[in-house]
């Protein structure tokens, strides 16, 4: 179950939003193999003053189609990861015209004591989301 966290410049219609937390959860799907009913994502939209990110020096320019990507989650593999960068990138360079250059990503490794779904429960741990999803191989 990662919790996807989408930081931009502000200005998008409601239904550019819609689009890209669908493709986004597209590439979740995809590249982590969750259940589809695992979607937890938040959108936060920022004044152009308020949301810098430069290129780091490596020759990346951005516009003000910025999407930064803030994976919270389980541990993933490698490869996981990566195959979501990839997918990800596609999904909204064909679902929203953003270029892969105005993607950043960041991804937050925690584990099942740090998870709550509602009613003071740690589901996790007591034994109460039990998806074949986090039977993976990558969840153990």
């Amino acid at each position: 179950m990662p919790l996807v966290r989408f930081d931009v410049v502000e200005g998008r219609s409601d239904n550019e939003i819609k689009n890209l937390l669908d493709a986004a959860h597209r590439a979740v799907l995809f590249a982590f193999q969750v259940p589809e009913s695992d979607r937890y994502q938040i959108y936060h939209e920022h004044p152009p003053s308020r949301l810098v990110a430069e290129d780091t020096g490596i020759g990346i320019r951005r516009t003000r189609n910025l999407v930064v990507v803030s994976v919270t989650g389980r541990e993933r593999t490698q490869e996981m990861k990566e195959k979501f960068y990839a997918e990800l990138c596609r999904e909204l360079k064909k679902s929203c015209s953003i270029d892969p250059n105005d993607v950043i990503f960041s991804i937050i490794t925690n584990c099942a004591a740090d998870w709550s779904f509602g009613n003071g429960k740690a589901q996790f741990i007591k034994g109460i989301v039990t998806s074949l999803s986090y039977q993976h191989p990558a969840f153990k």
